[in-house]
This record gives structure tokens, C-alpha cells and sequence, in this order.
């Protein structure tokens, strides 16, 4: 095969099972000796887009959401931490953990792509929510994780409030959702077929290794 196979993650920073996905799909790769014919961009999605700027109880925003019950959060939690632990990403959570607006996160993670840098905000961003309890919708938080990673903190930080930028995202966020993509992780590739979420590692490796043998 001449060309990379093209993977599209359609994810949310404040999604576990994204992580979880991503993580899989790394392994998938790396099991295969990919790493060279793979090309991987991240795709946005907000799972809260109407949370506001303080956040929410995490556990409460479950409940409200979706019906878990305290009993299904806290079981929730243990599995992933010990998925987490199989694939060397470390969660973190905690009672008062809050869930985040990530409309600033993923304006970003557009910008750092335009420099080559998405992937490593993208795992930043992960790190600092799951792993260090950081409000990753604070705009000071966000200053400091763009330095982390090498970045251009005042150019960066510009396209928060410029409105080409935010349009630009919404276009996205509308793009995926008119494909059909309600739920992430999602992983596309080549733009021709995806899988929704963490799926295992040999399902993966098998959709790479048809991909790779076209």
C-alpha cells in the first residue's frame, strides 16, 4: 500500500472511552508495525455544549443524563481505571470531579493541528482532565497546557474569540453530526467506514490489516 490509511477519531476531551479507543487503537498499530501508514486526525464533538462556564457535578450530570445511579458510577469508574492501567493511562477520579464545556478545547486542538501539534495537545488535554483534575475549560489552564506542549500560547489563545475560528468549528461539529456520528469515540477511516466506540484491539487490527492490504 502506497497511501496512509486515514484515521479520523471523532472524540470529546472529557470522554473516557475515548481515551480508551484511542489507547486500543495505538496498541492496534503499534502490534502491526503501522505507525509509518497511518495518518490520524482528531475530529470534535461536544458531549455538553450547553454546561456553563463552571461546569457540572460529574456524577450528578451522569445521573441527570443518562440514569445511572451512584451505585453505576462508582462501578463505571473501577472499570475504567483498571482499562486505563492495561493500557498505560492513568484516571484520576475523584467525588467533586465536575464535567466541562470543551468548545474552547476543541478550537484548540484546531489550532494546534494547523501546527502540527494536535496529537500531543490532544493527549495533554486528556492528561490534564482524567489524570491531574484540571478544569480544562479554564482559560488559564488552557494557557498553561499549550506551553506544556510547545505552542504559541498568545497566537493560540487569539482564536478563542475570533469568529471565523468558531464558525469554522461549528461547520465541523455539524459535518459529523449530519454523517451520523452520535456517539464517541468514533473512528473512520478513509472517510469510507467507522466504528463506534472503544472497540478491542483484534477488531482493530483486523480493519488495519484489510486497510493495509488494499
Amino acid at each position: 500500500m502506497s497511501e496512509k490509511i486515514n484515521i479520523d477519531i471523532v472524540s470529546d476531551v472529557v470522554c473516557p472511552w475515548c481515551i480508551i479507543g484511542y489507547k486500543r487503537l495505538e496498541k492496534a498499530i503499534e502490534e502491526l508495525g503501522l505507525q509509518d501508514h497511518v495518518a490520524i486526525e482528531w475530529q470534535p464533538f461536544q458531549l455538553n455544549p450547553y454546561v456553563g462556564e463552571e461546569g457540572e457535578n460529574l456524577r450528578e450530570h451522569l445521573m441527570k443524563k443518562y440514569g445511572n445511579s451512584k451505585e453505576d458510577g462508582i462501578r463505571s469508574r473501577q472499570q475504567l481505571t483498571n482499562l486505563g492501567e492495561e493500557l498505560g493511562f492513568s484516571f484520576n477520579f475523584f467525588d467533586d470531579m465536575k464535567t466541562y464545556n470543551t468548545r474552547d478545547a476543541h478550537l484548540l486542538l484546531d489550532y494546534a493541528k494547523s501546527q502540527g501539534k494536535q496529537m500531543v495537545l490532544q493527549q495533554r488535554l486528556f492528561d490534564a482532565y482524567f489524570s491531574e483534575q484540571q478544569n480544562i475549560s479554564d482559560r488559564e489552564v488552557l494557557a498553561k497546557l499549550l506551553a506544556d506542549v510547545g505552542l504559541n500560547t498568545r497566537a493560540a489563545m487569539a482564536v478563542l474569540d475570533d469568529e471565523v475560528t468558531t464558525e469554522t468549528l461549528e461547520v465541523n461539529l455539524t459535518y459529523w453530526r449530519e454523517l451520523g456520528v452520535s456517539s464517541v469515540p468514533t473512528i473512520v477511516f478513509n472517510r469510507e467506514s467507522a466504528v463506534t466506540g472503544a472497540q478491542p484491539v483484534d477488531v482493530l487490527k483486523q480493519i488495519l490489516k484489510e486497510l493495509y492490504s488494499q
